[in-house]
């Protein structure tokens, strides 16, 4: 029975791959920095993990046929302060640094590291609204440059192992991500619609999103980058308006101007009303398939 590592296995994507794992039949080891409140099972463990330390548990790296990483500190929990930048950036490239040069020396029976990355390497749609492919040049934007030197950091382990890099687009699941907060002003019977609201959003249902990262470490032809978006990218009026006929009730739309956006939410903004259309071709003729390829039944799904 294999054993795979998970790098942010306590957040809201790595509950649902640690899960999914499980369910397949395979041993999980949890990195984290808590590990005192967590009980484990019979197929689930905990390792010490602090990147900010410098911290890896060796002897659980020891164990692991594959890793994923998915730490880093979150996009839009807080304003975009210089110094939030740099924690955003720092912990995704010192984490990565960290779990490589661990794999490299002790990980040796270790054979294949899926890492995140995420759509904000692509930066905005041109007038033409253009898929991104995999192939695109990155951004020159705080997101586009972050990305790009995270996953440089992530090639890394190529020279030792099959690497996977998946750009996440915007997850949708009930207890986190982006969906919950489109959601919850619903409950008044008030449907928010931001900027413009034409922005093309490129989503994926987390269930998805969790069995593309498992696909990744089951099959060897996968290595390199992949988008982790569904085929049918959606503008955000439509989003919204799909998640409030769902809902049912009355439910009045409610513009929300750009500049209004703007003085909450800072530079983040940016990322909340750019359009950034994403191909799924490329994971898609890898043979993945996805439950979930329409926004409607994803919403379904999620409210079910």
């Amino acid at each position: 029975m294999k054993t795979f590592g998970i790098v942010g296995g306590t957040g809201f994507v790595g509950k649902y791959v640690t899960t999914l794992l499980v369910e397949k039949g395979f041993n999980v080891i949890i990195f984290t920095r808590d590990t005192n409140k967590k009980q484990g099972s019979a197929q689930v463990s905990y390792a010490k993990w602090d990147a900010g330390k410098g911290i890896c548990d060796m002897d659980a790296i020891k164990k692991v046929d594959g890793v994923v990483h998915l730490a880093g500190a979150g996009i839009a929990d807080k304003r975009w302060t210089e110094e939030r930048k740099r924690e955003i950036l720092d912990s995704r490239v010192k984490s990565t640094d960290l779990l490589v040069q661990s794999l490299n020396t002790h990980g040796q029976q270790c054979k294949v590291f899926v890492a995140a990355s995420a759509i904000g390497i692509y930066g905005a749609d041109d007038s033409r609204h253009t898929p991104f492919t995999e192939d695109s040049r990155p951004s020159d934007d705080f997101l586009g440059t972050t990305c790009r030197i995270w996953e440089d950091a992530s090639q890394k382990a190529a020279s030792i192992m099959r690497t996977v890099i998946i750009r996440i687009g915007i997850v949708l699941g009930k207890e986190g991500g982006a969906f919950p907060q489109f959601a919850q002003p619903m409950t008044f019977g008030v449907v928010p619609i931001l900027g413009g609201g034409n922005q093309v959003v490129s989503w994926i249902e987390v269930e998805d999103l969790a069995r593309l990262i498992i696909f990744g470490l089951e099959h060897d032809h996968m290595s390199g980058v992949y988008n982790g978006v569904a085929p049918k990218p959606e503008t955000h009026k439509d989003l919204m308006k799909t998640i409030a006929k769902i809902k049912g009730g009355l439910k009045i739309p409610v513009p929300v101007p750009s500049f209004v956006i703007k003085a909450m939410l800072g530079e983040f903004s940016i990322e909340i009303l750019k359009s950034t259309t994403v191909s799924a071709q490329k994971t898609l003729i890898s043979g993945f398939k996805f439950n979930y390829s329409e926004l409607d039944g994803a919403v379904r799904r999620i409210l079910a």
